[in-house]
């Protein structure tokens, strides 16, 4: 009597719950009950193939067994299962049964796809690649070149190596606490050569992302240094989470990367704020920068750069435009994964914080200067209080007011477009431009700044005006022997050209005698 070759559907069913049962196998007892029934599954294998054989492409192979897919697809990934016998070459001759030469559909198309993964997998896996004639014979059967079949085995370790740094997308078991520190680092080691290679970019994603539960850095360091050096010289492209990974466990790479971004903005010609915007976030350190890590190291540098610099208005503007950009990527997060504002700034005054951190359009125009002279009481209080007289806790307090440039450009233009008391807010622009009161000086200013100021404010409604009105006051301007209320007094009489009504003219009268002349 012929042997019955046809697979009873209870079978199939078995050695699918089987397969799903061993891709979870973790223990010695589980992982003993799949080398006890490997032989019965081979078996299963060689009945399966004679079915499939006569069955015409994948289409009518799903038709016939719905879930064979997942089936071949969880067993070929089974090391016990590849391992054993002729299990390995039983499950690509199943493959090659499912395989459409002439695929008619989009199913075929993409199930041819998905066999030859697995094949060029199983191949890799093989003896066959000592036995060259073999190996190409087969792969002429697929349709394959051999720099077709190589360019696939690199995809497929690749992704190889992904599944098992992964969950494992076939069993939903997480591997991670299986993979040794010593495999990773050495994974991370083969990689620096190849960092470039497009098809790698998966891997490197998924070896950023990966930690395994070690205290120490498990990725060796010449692979962070390559991968950041590729990015900063946008030969590779990462999504963000891999980016800020990277920053978080690997301080050097953060550093560069700032540096670079300085240079970058310093060497370069930029002729707006939106250029140095679209610069600074193309870096992707505003959006890291949410991580409380990332922003304290950055600010850091920008600080010793400031100081570095005297103050350089160029690196002044780059960070209050960070700043600004900061703010909107945290301002997108999702409240659930939001640090509170105490981890950026922890040895700060959180009142002032938090009403420097607030949007100016967040809040109706016409509270802006109440909100201004709330900060200014508050810097006051906080710089006249004799426990924060040293000059550190002075230059901390000033750098946190730098970076929100904005409510500054507010508080010059609302001494002249707004009713308001000018004292809080000229004290605001005063303590900017001269944080130390030594011998008075920020005092002195105040004196000479209001001077100015009511000038200016008598001639605000004039629609007549000249530049010989205005002479009083740049003569002053000239006259101060200290730059920085030079600045404060220059910052005053710009705002007054911008925002008085007959500003416009005496500009127009500037700039045609600065011609003429």
């Amino acid at each position: 009597m012929a042997q019955d070759t046809t697979v009873p559907k209870l079978n199939f069913e078995y050695w699918l719950d089987k397969a799903v049962e061993w891709g979870q196998a973790t223990t010695l007892e589980s992982q003993k009950d799949v080398c006890l029934h490997l032989p019965q599954l081979q078996e299963f294998l060689h009945q399966l193939y004679e079915t499939l054989k006569d069955v015409q492409g994948s289409v009518a192979a799903i038709q016939q067994f719905p879930l064979i897919g997942q089936l071949l697809g969880r067993l070929c990934w089974n090391p016990f299962v590849i391992g054993y016998d002729e299990s390995q070459k039983a499950l690509m001759w199943c493959l090659c049964c499912l395989y459409s030469s002439e695929p008619q559909n989009p199913v075929e198309v993409k199930a041819n796809s998905w066999i030859c993964s697995l094949l060029c997998h199983l191949l890799s896996s093989s003896e066959w690649e000592s036995n060259e004639a073999e190996t190409n014979l087969f792969i002429s059967t697929l349709g394959y070149t051999s720099a077709d079949y190589y360019g696939h085995l690199v995809k497929n370790m690749i992704f190889s190596l992904v599944a098992e740094l992964r969950e494992n997308p076939f069993n939903g078991l997480n591997i991670q606490r299986s993979v040794s520190a010593s495999r990773v680092n050495a994974v991370s080691i083969c990689c620096v050569p190849l960092i470039t290679l497009p098809d790698l970019t998966p891997l490197l994603e998924t070896l950023l992302l990966y930690h395994g539960g070690s205290p120490k850095e498990i990725l060796c360091p010449e692979f962070l240094e390559a991968v950041n050096e590729a990015f900063l010289k946008k030969k590779i492209s990462l999504p963000d989470s891999a980016v800020c990974s990277l920053w978080l466990r690997h301080s050097p790479s953060l550093e560069k990367a700032t540096l670079h971004l300085l240079d970058q903005l310093v060497s370069i010609q930029l002729n707006s704020l939106e250029e140095v915007a679209c610069v600074i976030k193309d870096s992707l350190l505003p959006q890291a920068a949410s991580h409380p890590a990332i922003f304290r190291v950055v600010n850091e540098i920008f600080k010793n750069a400031l100081l570095e610099t005297d103050g350089a208005s160029e690196v002044m503007t780059i960070i209050q435009v960070f700043t600004q950009l900061f703010l909107e990527a945290r301002q997108n997060q999702n409240e659930q994964h939001k640090f509170p504002l105490k981890a950026y700034f922890p040895c700060h005054h959180q009142p002032l914080v938090r009403a420097l951190l607030r949007r100016p359009s967040e809040l109706p125009t016409t509270s802006w200067s109440q909100h201004l002279k709330n900060i200014s009481d508050m810097l006051k209080a906080l710089v006249e209080d004799t426990n924060v007289s040293s000059l550190t806790d002075l230059f901390e307090t000033w750098y946190l007011v730098t970076c929100f440039g904005e409510w500054l450009d507010i508080a010059a233009e609302q001494l002249l477009k707004a009713t308001v008391q000018p004292d809080a807010l000229l004290w605001l622009l005063a303590f900017y431009y001269c944080p130390q009161n030594e011998n008075q000086q920020r005092t002195q200013a105040m004196v000479e700044v209001q001077a100015v100021y009511n000038h200016l404010m008598m001639l605000f409604s004039c629609t007549d005006l000249s530049l010989r009105d205005l002479e009083a006051a740049v003569h002053r301007i000239m006259g101060t022997e200290q730059c920085w209320n030079q600045h404060l007094m220059t910052d005053l009489l710009t705002n007054f050209l911008l925002f008085s009504s007959g500003g416009h003219l005496v500009a127009q009268e500037c700039i045609y005698h600065f011609l003429t002349s």
